[in-house]
């Protein structure tokens, strides 16, 4: 009955290949939340998979139609051994991005999981299928070697997350008492480097928004009033250089955090940005001057232009155009109140001469807000202890994603201090075609997980962040 044990045990589950067979099973429901007939998919995914599975290991699972009825359902599963011991709540999703069938190499599906050297191509297999089960075979280990677990879980499954995460929040708050826990520690996302385990504290926010140049109702003959009206395209190029410059440097600076906080700066020193062999190759001159890469994307605001529509692109006429539109974002950390953004923008828009352009902000799907722990509070220090003693490795410490995810609800809505260990890598064609896992991360992801669980049945709990 050791902590080794455990861990041979969880590992054992992928060296067999009992995990393979079930995530097969599971990569196989496609539950594509974007897809508008993928509602029974998102149920089964939950009645069928995972709440018998849970059930197994003595957990009590309760299955949910979300509240909002613009998403698809959640499950809470609870294990408790003892309500005088504290509590664990994780937190995963069942469902994908669309599958794009016809886009993925040939010999594969995103629905059929396939082995290619160390490679398991399937849709969710990292995303977030085969990332919770991974914690879940963990978690089973460590009851298999030790009889209990020491504390008690509350696992949170949603299956909306690819489409916002409609109705997470006013679930929480509906079910608080349920979801009542001490700490939340999941896995999403990628690391930073493949073969470097990272421990990632929170998460950037996302504001969306649309900058807007309109003159006339119609067009107008280019050759006959070419010269005469002004080009809205024209005019909002020019307003979005005032706003960012051609090398992706900020000009508008309310937008921005005055400075990066000591404990992050600190905690970004030891983080590398590298997105692996299919990775795309880093444009250093890009951004935020005198910063590193990684403060860069984890420490500062970046502001975006996702699409931009003049005219008629894919049939251009010979026409002034009446208007132009640019859909834009900001990623932003917690250093800056995100309610500034907009009036700070138009501001900054006024004063270049740019009153003519609109800014409003978009609703566009996820809203989640950004959030972020200390690097050196004592959960993190804890649990990355925990790691280095898995597998030997530091990990790098985010003290915020790049990304998003609806983080704001556990660590604002609920209150939780939150961790998330990554058993992915960011080139692994997430969301796209070939979505893949490495079985190296998988293996030491099930390491980790089950040493952690195995940790935290032996040692008191930290009590704050």
């Amino acid at each position: 009955m050791t902590r080794e044990a455990a861990i041979a045990a969880a590992t054992g589950l992928l060296d067999k290949g009992s995990l393979l067979a079930l995530l097969a099973r599971r990569v196989a429901c496609p539950t594509a939340s974007q897809d508008p007939d993928a509602g029974p998919h998102l149920w089964r995914y939950l009645e069928e998979e995972m709440a018998p599975d849970l059930a197994r290991i003595g957990f009590t699972c309760t299955i949910h139609p979300n509240p909002t009825g613009k998403g698809g359902p959640f499950l809470i599963g609870r294990r408790i051994e003892d309500e005088k011991l504290p509590t664990l709540l994780t937190y995963g999703h069942g469902d994908t991005v669309l599958g794009l069938d016809a886009e993925w190499h040939e010999g594969l599906s995103p629905w059929v999981l396939t082995q290619r050297g160390e490679r398991l191509y399937g849709r969710g297999i990292v995303d977030n299928k085969g990332q919770h089960c991974c914690n879940l075979a963990a978690l089973e280990a460590v009851l298999k070697i030790r009889g209990r677990l020491g504390f008690n879980v509350i696992i949170l499954l949603e299956t909306s997350e690819e489409v916002g995460s409609p109705g997470i929040d006013e679930f929480c708050r509906a079910h608080r008492d349920e979801l009542k826990a001490d700490v939340l520690i999941a896995s999403d996302g990628p690391r930073l480097v493949p073969d470097v385990p990272a421990l990632v504290l929170g998460t950037r926010g996302a504001l969306s928004l649309d900058l807007r140049v309109k003159y006339r109702e119609g067009g107008h003959h280019s050759g006959n009033w070419g010269g005469l009206l002004a080009n809205p395209g024209v005019r909002l190029a020019h307003a979005i250089a005032a706003i960012i410059d051609r090398d992706g440097h900020v000009l508008a600076r309310d937008i921005l955090p005055e400075r990066i906080p000591n404990s992050v700066r600190a905690a970004l020193a030891h983080c590398e940005v590298d997105g692996g062999a299919d990775g795309p190759e880093i444009n250093h001159w890009w951004g935020e001057r005198g910063l590193t890469a990684a403060e860069k994307v984890f420490g500062w605001n970046t502001f975006e232009i996702l699409a931009f529509t003049c005219g008629h692109p894919a049939a251009p006429v010979n026409a002034v155009p009446p208007e132009a539109v640019a859909r834009c974002q900001i990623r932003y950390t917690v250093d800056r109140k995100p309610s500034t953004f907009i009036p700070a923008l138009r501001r900054h828009l006024a004063a270049a001469g740019f009153e003519d352009v609109t800014v409003e902000p978009v609703k566009a799907g996820a809203e989640w807000a950004a959030t972020r722990m200390d690097p050196d509070g004592p959960w993190p220090r804890m649990v990355a202890a925990s790691i280095q003693r898995s597998t030997g490795k530091a990990p790098m410490i985010v003290p915020n994603a790049g990304g998003s995810l609806p983080n704001d609800t556990f660590a604002v809505t609920l209150g939780l201090p939150t961790l998330y260990i990554p058993h992915s890598y960011s080139g692994c064609s997430q969301h796209a075609p070939n979505e893949h896992a490495l079985l190296p991360i998988m293996r030491e992801g099930l390491e980790i997980a089950a040493g952690l669980f195995w940790d935290l049945g032996e040692q008191e709990w930290p009590k704050g962040a």
